[in-house]
């Protein structure tokens, strides 16, 4: 591919402020709305739409620098914003947040699972250090999560609904495994769940973003994130919007009969599409007029 890649991925503050939708403005007014990993990228985004659409919200993250500028940021649409820095790997400080968000709010509605972090590396040169961190926060964070807004509803015999952000794991994720592990698994999950807890009306769902473009498209080396822009029969990635667009719709009245749903955002990619996250190897390039290497 011979376009250069962007000098800055993801959207400013004024792009989001601006980005038409095609949602009305006070579709969630009086509703509260958590949004993990709200500091930055796609969950800043998401927060963002559901702050224009006229929602209180709780935004967490690990950075407590970041998610004051993001709070501060969200709080100009009009709503209440409670920022809470914590780790979703900690169950404590996760069932404290919950009990935060409805000591301040006095309810939940809506619980968006967001936060998450990976880093590429081929999967035979991971270390236990790295692998758990991936899948401690990526399954079993965003598990604690969705089981501690489960027992508030639960409990107050309110209805709730879970949007866990995952990926595009269908076609395998090489240079990735060890997220695509853990985003299968909570995938699986909210399939299960979503049978076990219909009963108490709640609705669990999850969106698989592909190659969306996010100020996160950084943290991946040049020659990963190239491969992106070609990773589907688009030719182009998706951007931040396209997934919180996809969050609103399965969050809100438009999703009420859909349960154990994945949404997949991706342009076709899990159709035909090929991206590594640290660059394809040689063995993988296709030659032109030819195939790839063979023996």
């Amino acid at each position: 591919m011979s376009d250069p890649l962007p000098e800055q991925f993801g959207f400013s503050e004024e792009d989001l402020q601006a980005k038409p939708t095609v949602y009305r403005d006070d579709l969630f007014k009086g509703q509260t709305v958590i949004v993990t990993g709200a500091g930055s990228g796609l969950g800043r985004a998401i927060a963002t739409l559901f702050a224009r659409l006229g929602a209180n919200l709780a935004i967490s993250g690990r950075d407590e620098e970041k998610l004051e500028t993001a709070a501060a940021f969200l709080r100009g649409f009009g709503g209440d914003v409670f920022a809470h820095a914590f780790t979703i790997r900690d169950i404590d400080a996760v069932n404290g947040f919950i009990d935060l968000v409805h000591e301040r709010f006095g309810g939940l509605d809506v619980l968006v699972n967001n936060a998450g972090g990976q880093f590429p590396q081929a999967a035979i040169d991971y270390t236990p250090k790295g692998w758990n961190a991936v899948i401690d926060t990526n399954l079993n964070g965003s598990w604690w999560m969705m089981q501690a807004a489960a027992r508030k509803w639960i409990g107050a015999i309110k209805p709730g609904s879970i949007v866990n952000i995952v990926a595009d794991i269908w076609r395998g994720m090489p240079g990735m495994a060890h997220t695509c592990a853990a985003r299968a698994g909570v995938i699986y999950l909210s399939k299960s769940i979503a049978v076990e807890w219909a009963p108490h009306k709640l609705r669990v769902n999850c969106v698989a973003p592909g190659c969306c473009e996010t100020t996160g498209f950084g943290n991946y080396p040049p020659e990963g994130a190239k491969t992106y822009y070609e990773a589907n029969p688009m030719l182009r990635a998706g951007d931040e919007w396209d997934v919180a667009e996809a969050v609103v719709y399965m969050a809100g009245a438009s999703g009420k009969f859909i349960t154990g749903e994945v949404l997949t955002v991706d342009g076709g990619q899990q159709l035909w599409g090929d991206p590594w996250a640290t660059g394809r190897p040689d063995y993988f390039q296709l030659k032109p007029g030819g195939s790839a290497k063979a023996d």
